[in-house]
């Protein structure tokens, strides 16, 4: 756990009241912002990976304001995408895939940098500690500048929908700490 400002405290999800804002912002964010998955009545999505990701998470006090899932384990989203996707990537390398960033609108802009350097001080230690050297996103064209600024470089086609489509990338771990050296407190 580590604290960027006093109110910000930067953690993986462990609380069953974290999974549930968890649930809560990835509908608000890949339902009614990024129309990638059907409304529901409950307004809660979880994740088809939900039992095998880490969460990252920022709380603001006991909300969840940021998150993004990690996981390690195959098939990757992205494999249920492209076909042999190992083929578009680095050979030799113990990949982690990066998903769900998401942070409340708003906690966007000042705050927002804040959020996401405190996650990708998380992701970078879980990274390093679990031997993954190359990560790979689905990005959002919508922020594809943000992931270039984090050293993500783009690989195969477009994948998702018209209306919410995505570029596959891909960083290692060198250029990761290049690229993200403003995020990262190392």
């Amino acid at each position: 756990m580590s604290e960027l400002e006093p109110s910000l405290v930067f953690k993986f999800a462990t609380e069953g009241w974290e999974f549930e804002q968890i649930h809560q912002l990835n509908y608000r964010t890949f339902v009614e912002e990024i129309p990638q998955h059907a409304s529901s009545s409950d307004r809660r999505l979880v994740d088809k990976f939900h039992a095998e990701n880490a969460y990252v998470i920022c709380l603001d006090d006991r909300t969840l304001v940021g998150m993004m899932a990690l996981r390690g384990t195959r098939p990757f989203s992205l494999d249920q995408k492209l076909l042999d996707l190992d083929s578009l990537l680095p050979s030799g390398c113990s990949a982690l895939e990066i998903r769900l960033l998401a942070i409340e609108k708003n906690h966007r802009g000042m705050r927002g940098g804040q959020i996401l350097s405190g996650m990708l001080e998380l992701l970078w230690t879980y990274g390093v500690d679990n031997d993954y050297d190359l990560g790979v996103i689905s990005a959002t064209t919508r922020q594809l500048k943000l992931y270039q600024h984090m050293g993500f470089v783009s690989f195969g086609p477009l994948v998702g929908t018209e209306n919410a489509p995505y570029q596959p990338m891909y960083t290692t771990r060198e250029t990761f700490e290049l690229s993200a050296r403003r995020f990262l407190k190392k």
